[in-house]
């Protein structure tokens, strides 16, 4: 059984499928966001083995209160269109456009605001996450 957490505002959907990274927790108590760029729709409860190809680094703001969110992209090993694709240099900048719009629009029908501060390359987005990871895994261990 799945959980409905939220929906989306009316005529909103999601550019990819969007998802957590297990065993991992963002400033805002959730696991670190990921989407998952890819030609296919999965389904809730999908797992999938994926690499990461950059990250979003961005922060989120509400009643005043700001926090860091990133959002990791990623493709699916499993994938014939973007089996080239292995850091956010290799798409378009319409589409890295299209994906900041919807993250903003997305954000801002919920009472939030989401603020861009920069791209990573894969290699640059693997660090961030290895360490998030480890603080990650600190923080369970010490609760």
């Amino acid at each position: 059984m799945f959980r409905l957490h939220k929906t989306l505002a009316a005529g909103l959907s999601f550019p990819f499928d969007f998802g957590f990274i297990p065993g991992t927790k963002g400033e805002d108590g959730d696991p670190i966001d990921a989407m998952v760029i890819s030609e296919f729709n999965s389904f809730p409860g999908c797992v999938m083995d994926c690499r990461i190809i950059g990250c979003l680094k961005a922060e989120q703001s509400k009643n005043d209160k700001t926090i860091r969110n990133d959002r990791y992209l990623a493709v699916p090993e499993q994938t014939i269109v973007f089996e080239n694709t292995l850091s956010i240099e290799d798409l378009t900048p319409t589409l890295l456009l299209e994906i900041e719009t919807f993250l903003s629009t997305y954000m801002q029908l919920e009472g939030k605001e989401f603020m861009l501060l920069g791209k990573l390359n894969a290699e640059e987005a693997g660090y961030m996450l290895q360490d998030k990871m480890i603080a990650s895994n600190k923080k369970l261990i010490n609760s």
